[in-house]
């Protein structure tokens, strides 16, 4: 007998309704090939920006409804979703002009060219897309990392129908999403098993070891993520597995941009550690800052800020007693200090704060090593460097992160190959998005966006958000000397679907 699924409010940690029940391994199989099914329909340019456009359309006209059951789930708040469902909305829309545009499919042709030693055939490349897709949902993004988030949205554009694992923690949301975005492709005629949706530990990994499963998609936990990736891995036939998994958001604040600016770098950083009560995949949660001085100018800044913060609901009981445990194992290390103790609050919430730590104290393989690891809530540790020889060992100690930022002074920002220029090279190599004199928090849905990075902030080199996250869902494939009448569209000499393309090394539309 399969398990119900059900709705918990995180507020109270009290049942809210039974939502479903769980997938057997019976059920995902029968899920799975009724999306199968759909892989032609999808096929179809127009049919698929038509399906994105709709979608969308479906969201917004379920907003009310979509917020208010979100928020009973989630804990997370009225404007931080009317916000979130913008954006999805927003990145359907996007992904159906990236359609349009044709340009993710990479057409390049060569014509035959006999001259050459040794002789080129005609060759024509372009890419298609995988199959199906697994998408798992994001705990902290019930909406733009969920059921109509950016993996099925890039999912859908590259022509791969979708399966969602729902998260646990917003089942009801799930469903009410799904049913959106299945009313929204019987409303272009599309088949409504384009996309589904199935919930449940066991249909997660029944998903992922599928053999008509494609590749999959995951935002979430490193060891869940990694689990799953192993899966992936050991099937008979191995599928691309894009996670992402943990990430520490390293900044590096220079002594000269501390004394030029302390109070409002410690306002700022105040602001994105405690964005949506810490839950952000790219909260800073390592800050190196000069020892004294300025440096301490900044953390007061920082502390105070904090400590006006009323704390929050975190999304659920296991996510708040890891943050409790966590902040407990940190604060319990030697020279670890909290200027504002971070901990549980009342009822199932968390007290945001700050934790520091002589950078030393990060360089080795001892038991401070933990500080270098994510603390998934509303904390950060300060890391006080004495020298630049103290931030660069600690940078060395440092696993892959979405992102890396620095804060620089006005004169550092003109120097090519100064402290600013050194700094940026260091942190280059450890992150996927570079941030200068700005904050990690907020991922703007555009074309030349990158979110991903080295293991463990991403399983793989791809972005999860922006135009070339389709590029996950897509395989290249060339013919070579065959007919014209036998070619894909794309790739005739005449281009009726008018596609950007490179022929014979010269750029076309």
């Amino acid at each position: 007998m399969t398990a119900s699924v059900w709705s918990v409010d995180p507020r109270t940690g009290e049942r809210r309704e039974q939502v479903t029940a769980e997938a057997d391994a019976a059920g995902v199989d029968a899920v799975v090939r009724a999306v199968h099914r759909t892989r032609g329909a999808l096929a179809d340019q127009a049919a698929r920006t038509a399906l994105l456009r709709a979608a969308a359309g479906q969201l917004e006209a379920l907003r009310t409804e979509i917020v208010r059951v979100a928020d009973a789930e989630t804990a997370l708040g009225e404007a931080r979703l009317q916000g979130e469902l913008a954006r999805s909305a927003y990145q359907l829309r996007a992904f159906a002009d990236e359609v349009g545009d044709g340009d993710y499919l990479g057409v390049i042709i060569d014509h035959a060219d006999g001259t050459l030693s040794p002789e080129r055939p005609d060759l024509r490349r372009y890419k298609i897309p995988l199959g199906v897709v697994a998408v798992y949902a994001a705990s902290n993004f019930p909406l733009a990392f969920s059921v109509p988030g950016g993996d099925t949205a890039s999912a859908l554009a590259a022509g791969c129908p979708v399966v969602v694992k729902a998260h646990p923690n917003h089942p009801a949301t799930s469903e009410l999403c799904a049913n959106a975005l299945r009313c929204a492709a019987a409303a272009v005629g599309l088949p409504e098993n384009v996309i589904s949706l199935v919930h449940g530990f066991e249909a997660g990994v029944e998903l992922v070891r599928h053999p008509l499963v494609t590749a999959a998609g995951f935002t979430g936990s490193v060891n869940g993520g990694r689990a799953l990736f192993d899966l992936a891995a050991a099937r008979p036939t191995p599928i691309p597995f894009h996670g992402e998994l943990g990430s520490l958001n390293p900044v590096v604040v220079t002594e000269a941009a501390a004394g030029e600016r302390a109070e409002e770098l410690g306002t700022g950083l105040a602001g994105s550690v405690t964005l949506g009560v810490g839950q952000f995949c790219v909260k800073p949660g390592l800050v190196l800052v000069p020892e004294g001085g300025a440096g301490d100018r900044l953390i007061a800044s920082l502390a105070t800020r904090v400590a006006r913060e009323t704390g929050g609901h975190l999304l659920d009981s296991r996510i708040r007693d890891a943050f409790v445990a966590g902040v407990a194992a940190r604060r319990a290390l030697p020279e670890v200090e909290a200027p504002v103790a971070p901990g549980p609050g009342a009822a199932n919430s968390a007290v945001a704060g700050i934790l520091t730590a002589p950078a030393k104290r990060l360089t080795g393989d001892g038991p401070h090593r933990l500080l270098l690891e994510e603390c998934f809530g509303p904390v950060t540790v300060i890391a006080r460097y004495t020298d630049e020889a103290e931030i660069a060992a600690v940078l060395a100690r440092l696993p892959g992160n979405l992102t890396a930022t620095v804060q620089l002074s006005e004169e550092e920002t003109h120097s090519a190959g100064g402290h600013g220029a050194r700094l940026i090279a260091a942190l280059t190599p450890l992150a996927g998005r570079i941030v200068v004199n700005g904050w990690p928090t907020g991922v703007a849905v555009a074309p030349a966006q990158h979110h991903g990075g080295p293991y463990p902030a991403s399983t793989s080199v791809s972005t999860s958000v922006g135009a070339t996250a389709i590029e996950r869902w897509l395989r290249p494939v060339t013919y070579q000397n065959t007919p014209a009448a036998l070619l894909p569209l794309e790739l005739r000499d005449d281009n009726p679907l008018n596609v950007p393309r490179r022929v014979n090394s010269v750029r076309e539309c």
